[in-house]
């Protein structure tokens, strides 16, 4: 029996749907409305409802009488995957991975695919734009083994997918991608937002009431942004993106939804020719290309999800030849950059405003939070005045516009994995130095950045 529809009009931009034609949607675009049809759904899908056993209507349920144990994590066998994920795949949940092409987003899948299958049972992995014999060769070259109860499958029909998924019974699903799904029931095309919604809600019904986790790739626009409709985010329970440069080997991992877990957590990768290899020592790999007395190179610190990070930020001032005085900045927003070049034209007396400023976070991180900014504006003093400091000095701390240091959040751990890493000096905000015990590195609190300055150059 088929299922009823319904025409409505929906942005191809934002999702945005309404029964009635409208010339610009409320996200402000002109002509991006196309009409679509979807699917109403069945009264008795009980997906998502709890019901009473005797009377059979809807009813709400106490919150101490939910049990959780279904919802255990599977070991996906990746160190770095499960730190992302919480500590594992959740039963039941849909996670999104997207990224560029060539990022690796089907180098990883496939080697948690083959671990998986090696430890619980049977993996389907789904593909609509490889063949079955492209995934296998790919899975030859960067899986310790092939399992037998690892299956491939090429197919783009959901209903397909549904039907195989039945009968496989599998502990772990794989959709490669979502824009190339479609369920006969739409007549829009692959991609659409009709499409998307439909799919991403049978593929909701798979895990939820099979309790199995499926993983969905997802494509990207040249801007880093998911392609196509917005819904397909709200699908999801996780979305995780995989960013890093094609010519460089380091891989990111970021969580950008979790509904169970942080999304702080980030996962570090290095692209080898036996696959993706996990990296233990994250900030090691940021300073290996540290040089001693360099002028413009600051080392500072952040803290994401569990673990600090160190890194090194880089600085370049040269005067303006032509024009307005450029400002190009890499691994850090641009506004901020802006804020601090005139906290030290105001507050230190360094005008800056012709010559051109550029700044770069090595490795390719983009850090979250502030507590760079320091680093920054020392890594900038320091080229513009041609003086060096000691490598084995790091910088942390927040800039204020009236030119003070604001404290930052877990200072001891950062300091700990300073000490580890061999560094003798931190300068960072009082405020965090007062509440610290003594350590075997040389603390120096400043209150603003005229006073980190001079620690820097150490005449403070």
């Amino acid at each position: 029996m088929s299922k009823k529809q319904k025409t409505v009009y929906v942005c191809q931009q934002c999702g945005y749907d309404t029964p009635k034609w409208m010339g610009q949607c409320i996200c402000g675009l002109w002509n991006t409305m196309i009409e679509e049809k979807i699917v109403e759904i069945d009264e008795n899908d009980k997906r998502g409802r709890n019901t009473s056993e005797q009377t059979g209507r809807i009813k709400a349920s106490k919150i101490t009488e939910i049990g959780t144990d279904d919802y255990t994590r599977l070991d996906t066998g990746i160190r770095e995957l499960n730190r992302v994920l919480g500590g594992g795949l959740v039963k039941g949940s849909i996670t999104l991975i997207s990224g560029e092409p060539g990022i690796g987003k089907s180098t990883i899948i496939i080697q948690a695919a083959e671990k998986i299958a090696s430890k619980y049972g049977n993996v389907l992995y789904v593909s609509g734009e490889e063949s079955i014999e492209q995934i296998k060769m790919r899975a030859e070259r960067v899986c310790d083994a092939l399992p037998e109860n690892l299956f491939l499958l090429s197919e783009t029909n959901i209903e397909n997918v549904s039907a195989i998924t039945s009968e496989l019974d599998p502990v772990f699903i794989i959709i490669d991608s979502i824009q190339t799904m479609y369920t006969k029931d739409m007549d829009s095309a692959q991609g659409s937002v009709s499409q998307v919604r439909a799919c991403g809600n049978e593929l909701a019904r798979i895990a939820k009431t099979k309790n199995i986790p499926v993983f969905i790739v997802c494509h990207v626009t040249k801007s880093g942004e998911l392609a196509g409709p917005k819904i397909v985010e709200h699908l999801v329970d996780t979305v995780l993106n995989f960013t890093g440069e094609r010519n460089q080997e380091l891989r990111i991992l970021r969580s950008h939804k979790n509904r169970y877990g942080t999304t702080s957590e980030i996962g570090a990768f290095e692209m080898a020719e036996e696959g993706l290899v996990e990296i233990e020592n994250l900030s090691q790999t940021f300073l290996e290309g540290l040089e001693s007395d360099a002028e413009g190179s600051v080392t500072t610190a952040i803290y994401e999800g569990t673990r600090p990070l160190l890194l090194e930020v880089q600085a370049l001032v040269s005067p303006a030849n032509v024009g307005f005085a450029r400002r190009t900045a890499l691994g850090v927003e641009l506004s901020r950059l802006n804020m601090i070049l005139a906290v030290l034209d105001r507050k230190v007396g360094v005008s800056l405003i012709n010559h051109d400023v550029y700044v770069n976070i090595v490795g390719g991180l983009k850090p979250e939070g502030t507590s760079t900014d320091l680093a920054v504006a020392l890594a900038i003093h320091s080229t513009f005045k041609g003086k060096s400091c000691s490598e084995k000095t790091i910088a942390l701390g927040e800039i204020g516009l009236t030119g003070d240091l604001r404290s930052i959040q877990n200072a001891d751990k950062i300091i700990k994995e300073a000490t580890r890493l061999g560094f003798e000096k931190v300068i960072l905000p009082y405020k965090n130095a007062i509440k610290l015990d003594k350590s075997d590195i040389n603390l120096v609190g400043v209150k603003n950045l005229h006073e980190a300055i001079l620690a820097y150059q150490e005449k403070l």
